[in-house]
């Protein structure tokens, strides 16, 4: 399926923004629509979407994009947040509302497989470890609170498969999606054993078609073109999901190259030649279609929330004002440390439990709202750092993206703290851009990503480390994990824990 002419819309559907982006030949914006999703707290453990209104507010801000520019668009492609369970019928309908990736209902199903090593033998073959929010924990806790929902349902889809379904009519889910927890990453394929350790092989019939090459690429359907305002049969590219669209966004496309998204999640990513089966269970291993290259990913649960958490705690505008506000204070907050756990979910990366939680140490009267704000975005940065000793190799450089990289300030401290020269993306749309050259790359228009993004990614804004801070931060990185390490004999006993 080829594509004629520059024009493509790109939908990067996080979990509470969807954006659309228009592209030129170049690979420059032209255009950017944005339009907010609510996500369902039924109780505070839970993280629930309308999976119709997701998809309303796709349709909607691709036709906003597409409206705003004067050529005809030739291409769209997805990339969306991953994990979580979006179950369709067998008429492609929702059964329910989504279960989201931060959605911490089955934290007591995880605790049981790590105490009867199903986490560390299902590590053995896929690489992944798995956290409350992958769909083999939700089903597991759906099959015991809502079998009804799991008898009804025909697939179980993440956010990605669901919209490519919508656009095309195709039902599927490609590797990266599939990869943590279904596969088997010796042989690509669906794991049955990992089935079995998971107490899953009765719901064997969820796990929808493996996609693949042609596969991904599918028609506009005329229902979905009526919605877009985009003509019926344009190819539609069903990109990696929104970790590793970002990782290809800042021009990651070989091994060894390294990127931070500063977002919701703080993932912090290495592209590998290999999966390593062996080792302590940590993170997440990712297969995205190109021979040869796998993702190395450490999606953490602490991210912008914590920023968000900071701002309306201090009384402030927004996150610039947290950043100017930090600016004041020397590096070190002068002994103030936080542990940034806020997540009802606990932490999943680099290391698991459920019961992990915030903690503020070193907390003396001399210190006040300055200190709070300067140590939460070094927390932050120790969280990243913590990600990249987990991860194989060391990389030359880390490739910041997301809303946090507004942050001079936070960018610079991630390359103190952890020692490596950080730098930025040129585009603000960057999960957008990734699927762009994924999508271009299948579509033949590119011979490779490399090639792809060589054409079209530019440099941003490079941080070196201040060598003269190293010692300091050595130190303060010392001490954050053995308050951690304190902090973690504790976890687990409060009210409402098993």
């Amino acid at each position: 399926m080829a594509v004629n002419g520059p024009v493509a819309v790109c939908v990067d559907a996080g979990t509470t923004v969807i954006k659309a982006v228009v592209f030129d030949e170049e690979g420059r914006e032209l255009a950017v629509a944005r339009r907010e999703t609510a996500v369902a707290h039924p109780r505070p453990d839970r993280a629930e979407q309308d999976m119709a209104a997701v998809w309303r507010a796709v349709a909607a801000a691709a036709a906003e994009a597409v409206r705003r520019v004067p050529e005809p668009v030739r291409l769209i492609a997805v990339t969306a947040q991953g994990d979580g369970a979006w179950l369709v019928d067998r008429a492609h309908r929702p059964v329910r509302r989504a279960v989201l990736w931060n959605d911490a209902r089955a934290a007591g199903v995880v605790r049981r497989w790590r105490a009867d090593g199903v986490l560390e033998r299902a590590f053995r073959v896929n690489a992944s470890l798995t956290n409350a929010g992958l769909p083999n924990a939700i089903l597991r806790v759906l099959a015991e609170e809502e079998p009804d929902a799991l008898d009804a349902a025909h697939a179980v889809l993440t956010c990605g498969s669901w919209l490519f379904l919508r656009l095309t009519g195709r039902l599927g889910i490609d590797a990266s999606e599939a990869s943590a927890p279904w596969l088997d990453l010796r042989t690509g394929a669906y794991g049955e054993s990992l089935l079995a350790e998971y107490g899953l092989t009765e719901h064997r019939r969820l796990l929808p078609p493996l996609l693949s090459g042609d596969g991904l690429v599918a028609e506009l359907t005329s229902e979905a073109a009526g919605e877009l305002g985009v003509a019926a049969g344009t190819p539609v590219v069903l990109a990696p999901y929104d970790i590793v669209a970002t990782a290809l966004g800042t021009g990651a496309t070989a091994a060894g190259h390294a990127t931070c998204v500063l977002g919701t999640t703080l993932c912090t990513e290495i592209l590998v030649d290999r999966a390593e089966l062996g080792g302590e269970p940590s993170g997440l291993t990712l297969d995205f279609g190109v021979p040869g290259l796998l993702m190395r990913a450490f999606p953490t649960l602490a991210g912008t929330g914590v920023l968000d958490w900071t701002v309306a705690l201090l009384g402030l505008r927004d996150h610039d004002e947290l950043s100017d506000l930090a600016a004041g204070v020397p590096p070190g907050a002068d002994g103030l440390r936080l542990l940034p756990y806020l997540s009802p979910a606990g932490e999943r990366a680099p290391f698991l439990d459920p019961s992990a939680s915030g903690l503020v140490a070193g907390l003396r009267f001399p210190h006040g709202r300055a200190h709070l704000a300067r140590a939460v975005l070094e927390g932050l940065a120790h969280v990243i750092r913590d990600c990249l000793d987990a991860a194989p190799g060391r990389p030359t450089e880390l490739r910041l993206c997301g809303g946090g990289t507004a942050s001079a300030l936070w960018c610079r401290l991630i390359a103190d703290i952890t020692g490596v020269p950080t730098a930025t993306a040129r585009d603000t749309e960057v999960g957008a851009k990734g699927a762009l050259l994924f999508a271009l790359t299948a579509l033949g228009a590119h011979r490779d990503l490399p090639a792809a993004a060589g054409a079209l990614v530019g440099p941003g804004r490079r941080f070196e480390p201040d060598q003269d801070l190293r010692a300091l931060y050595e130190r303060e990185h010392a001490e954050f994990l053995a308050t951690r390490r304190l902090a973690a004999a504790r976890w687990g006993e409060g009210p409402g824990d098993e």
